[in-house]
């Protein structure tokens, strides 16, 4: 075991950003299910499907003044025990000739093969040996805009990215739409959240407007925040494997050539990429670790947990629908849409 563990943190050097400490761990999925508790709270039914991991709290309304997010959870998905926040995104599908639709399956990361579907999340705290602020109980935030669907929109979220990946370990030539060509390995999407924060307010009408990316150049460049927003906050980071090689032959693909998934928010050209976030650590533990020297899933100061400990951690979904089978629209019956809001099939 000790020798598999420093081949391990030798090897996974090379998926890590240059950063001097950071954390890097597994979250198996916890539920797919058709619920926002940020932008649609309360409502059983949210306009598209999202795929979550994170504690087992998670529900319809999450109501900040009154749910103790790490108090009310009984597990979390995810292999630091004292993280019971919630992470989600939307859901990728495959568009069939036939215009029918299949859901794309999520993958286990490098290193974390073992976990069922969900994620790979970075907490970074720092580029230039900086501190920064951990979140706070109530905070939460999103990134990214479903409704957008040009480049030049598409811009203003900086790191907002696909990986078309040859192999698992691929990290370059990132993409800020969907790849055009099949993927050998899966397509990774890769959310990088703001890393300023106003310093006030742990949320915003938009959940969106409390936070900022640098001034200018990015976080890894250590890049100013701007003086609306001066508080440096961890990058979260999220890395989301989705397994397209059971769609990789062309001749299933549209018949003018172009690329076939389709996200279930209606977007078939990736623009809209986007992520939400709920904080949920117990206690201190993030700062704690934010101020210490972590390797990626080590971090002494913290408890870990087996990624199969993770994967028993799930919710029944509440929404009653078939998400698996072939379908002939997306669920919810969200339409893929063009950059005026048109269908576009």
């Amino acid at each position: 075991m000790g020798s598999f563990l420093i081949f391990a943190l030798a090897s996974i050097s090379s998926l890590l950003p240059n950063a001097l400490a950071l954390l890097r761990f597994s979250c198996s999925q916890l539920v797919v299910e058709r619920l926002d508790p940020l932008v649609n709270p309360g409502v059983v039914g949210s306009p598209h499907l999202h795929q979550i991991i994170g504690g087992n709290s998670f529900n319809a309304s999450m109501d900040p003044m009154t749910l103790d997010i790490p108090g009310s959870a009984t597990c979390t998905t995810c292999t630091f025990a004292e993280d019971f926040s919630n992470y989600w995104t939307a859901v990728m599908f495959f568009r069939a000739r036939n215009g029918t639709y299949k859901r794309v399956q999520q993958k286990g990361n490098v290193y974390f093969e073992e976990s069922t579907g969900g994620m790979t999340i970075y907490y970074i705290p720092s580029y230039n040996n900086t501190v920064v602020t951990a979140f706070n109980p109530g905070f939460r935030m999103i990134t990214g805009d479903p409704t957008i669907r040009t480049k030049e929109e598409a811009q203003r979220y900086r790191q907002l990215t696909y990986t078309c990946l040859q192999d698992p370990m691929t990290r370059t030539n990132e993409t800020l739409d969907m790849p055009k060509a099949p993927c050998p390995a899966g397509i990774m999407a890769n959310l990088r959240f703001p890393t300023c924060w106003d310093g006030v307010n742990l949320d915003s009408p938009n959940h969106a407007s409390h936070v900022s990316y640098p001034e200018s150049g990015t976080f890894e460049e250590g890049g100013a925040c701007p003086a609306s927003h001066p508080v440096k906050i961890p990058q979260l980071f999220y890395e989301i494997v989705w397994d397209t090689t059971p769609f990789n032959d062309r001749s299933e693909w549209p018949e003018d050539g172009s690329q076939p998934f389709v996200w279930s928010y209606g977007d078939a050209t990736g623009f809209g990429n986007h992520g939400d976030y709920m904080f949920g650590w117990k206690g201190n533990a993030l700062q704690i670790a934010m101020d210490t020297n972590c390797n990626g899933f080590q971090c002494p100061e913290l408890r870990y947990q087996e990624i199969r400990d993770g994967n028993k951690c799930t919710k029944p979904r509440v929404v009653d629908e078939d998400i698996d089978g072939w379908l002939t629209e997306l669920p919810g019956g969200m339409p893929v849409t063009d950059a005026s809001g048109n269908p576009v099939f």
